[in-house]
């Protein structure tokens, strides 16, 4: 299906939550906890977002999560930062299967390979036990 180029000027928190990729509770936590982001809200009461408010919830999740920023420090950061001017662009969601690093795929792999060691090992214990028993029982 052709986009027809047409510019969306709000987005719901769902749309936000996919472009940005953070859950929705995150998203209104920092509406709490950062003064610079308070999206309107529309006649039923729902959160509606611009593109300024989704370039601010980027610059907030690049502190935090990238730069290691704490809470306070981001807030501190923010109190300096201007929003560039409006380009008009159109955001994009994020693709539903986003393909990790391989750094992260060998970190996810390492992780994954250590826990089935340690299933495998508690369900040779629970069998040796279960078969014990199951002698006790006879």
């Amino acid at each position: 299906m052709k986009s027809i180029g047409i510019k969306k000027l709000y987005y719901s928190i769902s749309e936000v939550s996919k472009i940005t990729d953070l859950e929705q509770y995150v998203l209104r936590y920092w509406e709490s906890e950062f003064e610079q982001l308070k999206p309107a809200k529309n006649r039923a009461g729902n959160r509606i977002y611009t593109n300024k408010d989704i370039k601010l919830i980027l610059y907030i999740r690049q502190l935090l999560r990238e730069e290691r920023y704490t809470i306070e420090g981001a807030k501190q950061v923010l109190k300096s930062w201007t929003p560039e001017v409006e380009s008009g662009e159109q955001l994009q969601l994020l693709p539903v299967e986003v393909q990790p690093s391989s750094a992260a795929t060998a970190a996810a792999t390492s992780v994954v390979l250590a826990s089935e060691a340690k299933l495998k090992e508690d369900l040779v214990e629970v069998k040796s036990f279960l078969e014990e028993l199951l002698v006790k029982l006879s």
